[in-house]
C-alpha cells in the first residue's frame, strides 16, 4: 500500500443554518450546511418551504396555466 496518499481526517464541526451544531470526522475542519436532521421536515414532521426567490409561486403559476389549458 502506498504511503502519504490518503487525506488526513480531522474532527469537524458541522454548523446548520438553524443553529444546530454537531461534530464528525472529515477532511475539512469546519462545514456549514443549510438543513440538518434538527430542522428537516422528514425528521421533524413539520412542512415548511424555504423559498428565497419566489420559486414555489413561480412553479405553481407556470403549471396551473398548463393544466387549465389542457382541460379546455
Amino acid at each position: 500500500m502506498k504511503k502519504k496518499i490518503h487525506p488526513t481526517y480531522l474532527i469537524t464541526k458541522v454548523t446548520c443554518a438553524c443553529g444546530s451544531e454537531f461534530y464528525t470526522r472529515a477532511t475539512k475542519s469546519i462545514i456549514k450546511v443549510e438543513i440538518c436532521s434538527q430542522c428537516h421536515p422528514f425528521f421533524t414532521g413539520k412542512q415548511k418551504f424555504i423559498d428565497t426567490a419566489g420559486r414555489v409561486e413561480k412553479f405553481q403559476k407556470k403549471y396551473s396555466q398548463i393544466s387549465n389549458n389542457s382541460k379546455k
